[in-house]
């Protein structure tokens, strides 16, 4: 698939299919997207897959849209705020390549930002120097939602002189 057509075609998916994802093929997807721009080659992200044991305890309403993979992605928050932010930019860039991969072979990803509490942070065992970007479900779409319509590009641009 060229990369324009897994772009536009892309989606958040909220209701997935029971079929397992093939975990060695998960791991070269988030190999592949190391390759994302991290600021003096930090490679600040770290994946932490999770089991049904904590999966029941993060709650969530829709159990994630019941994806057979689960994991959070997180984000080391360095020494000052100028280098945390950097990080969470390359982590976002990072989390974009995973889904664009997975997207191109058919799995899709459903994005949460339930990491934010702190409850979910004990839950994942998530130390004080991590940001949590997200928990990410992975699996073949049950449901394919129509895209949303997007703002033209030109109300998005400023030129300066």
């Amino acid at each position: 698939m060229e990369i324009e057509k897994i772009i536009r075609s892309r989606r958040i998916i909220k209701k997935f299919k029971p079929d397992p994802v093939d975990q060695d093929l998960l791991v070269s997807w988030l190999q592949t997207a190391s390759m994302a721009p991290n600021h003096k080659m930090t490679e600040p992200w770290k994946i932490v897959f999770i089991g049904s044991e904590t999966r029941a305890k993060l709650n969530h309403k829709t159990n994630f849209g019941h994806a057979p993979v689960l994991f959070a992605v997180l984000s080391h928050k360095g020494s000052t705020q100028v280098i945390r932010d950097e990080n969470m930019v390359a982590v976002s860039c990072f989390v974009q390549n995973f889904m664009l991969l997975a997207w191109s072979a058919g799995v899709g990803v459903f994005w949460s930002s339930l990491g934010v509490s702190a409850l979910v942070r004990t839950a994942l065992n998530v130390s004080d120097d991590y940001d949590v970007i997200g928990i990410f479900g992975a699996g073949y779409p049950d449901e394919v939602p129509e895209a949303k319509m997007r703002t033209d590009i030109d109300a998005k641009i400023q030129y300066l002189a």
